[in-house]
């Protein structure tokens, strides 16, 4: 693919370590996040890059289950993904509401959501329990049983002085099944059209999410090499971060998707198959 208007490919830069998008890009799952399909080359390149020593974590906008669940079964499948290389938004939160004072949170979401941030010391609540609507912060994530009651619990929080911090804001994902809607992006909108509030993304695209990733990679944003499958969430957080992007074709986009792509959302490369990434020359 041509990632210039001038027909030049773009220059990659040295990449130090990986970021790869879980659904569409290594797995497809099913609607329940249950269970998992392995997409072809997912643990070839995970291994070679293991054996070679390049820093590598995972990185899904799904909080349904905490990494210490969800990891494992993954390395069932025979993808060598650590525990603490698999990260959700709610790693990202964990990490960022302490430094921003946030200590009792309403959670929206399964109880898997809201496993980081009280490992990380702060209080969850949930709809209904005392002090839930004078949490300091609300957090929506992946909450397939939302109620109009937790909708209200939380605009009642945010107009009591609560912050608005989300997973993820997109309304499609990549599953077994197809296109599948993203429940915090749904509920998300609800709570916005009430409040007005603004919102804090921790998961993909924000640069929270990638200045965590490059920190955990011990690398420069502009050292990471940034593997997904839609322009809408990894591609415009690479191109945010100036860090390198690379497009896959077995989620929400083939490679005619890829070359519509205005610049703000085109990766640096198309992989046809995830093993070209293996020949990158610019991985040390």
């Amino acid at each position: 693919m041509k990632a210039s208007r001038n027909g030049k490919r773009e220059a990659l830069g040295p990449i130090e370590g990986f970021m790869f998008d879980l659904d569409g890009t290594l797995v497809l799952s099913d609607h329940s996040h249950g269970g998992y399909q392995l997409l072809p080359g997912a643990v070839e390149v995970l291994t070679e890059l293991k054996s070679r020593g390049v820093p590598f974590v995972v990185l899904t906008n799904g909080t349904a289950y905490p990494a210490s669940e969800q990891a494992p079964k993954l390395r069932a499948l025979g993808l060598p993904i650590s525990d603490d290389a698999l990260l959700t938004p709610s790693s990202v939160a964990a990490d960022l509401m302490p430094r921003r004072g946030i200590q009792s949170t309403l959670v929206l979401g399964t109880p898997g959501t809201g496993h980081a941030l009280r490992e990380a010391g702060i209080q969850t609540l949930c709809t209904g329990q005392e002090g839930a609507e004078e949490a300091q912060a609300v957090y929506i994530g992946w909450h397939p049983d939302c109620t109009m009651k937790d909708i209200e619990a939380a605009v009642k929080a945010i107009w009591n002085g609560a912050e608005l911090y989300v997973a993820s804001d997109v309304p499609f994902f990549a599953t077994a099944s197809g296109k599948t809607l993203g429940h915090s992006h749904a509920i998300t909108a609800a709570v916005r059209k009430i409040t007005h509030a603004p919102m804090v993304l921790t998961g993909k695209p924000s640069l929270h999410a990638l200045r965590f990733v490059a920190r955990k990679l011990g690398v420069p944003m502009r050292g990471v090499g940034v593997v997904g499958d839609d322009p809408l969430v990894e591609m415009i957080m690479a191109r945010r971060g100036d860090a390198i992007g690379f497009g896959v074709t077995t989620g929400m986009s083939t490679a005619k998707d890829w070359a519509k792509q205005p610049l703000s959302r085109r990766p640096r490369r198309v992989l046809r198959h995830l093993t070209d990434l293996l020949s990158v020359r610019s991985v040390f």
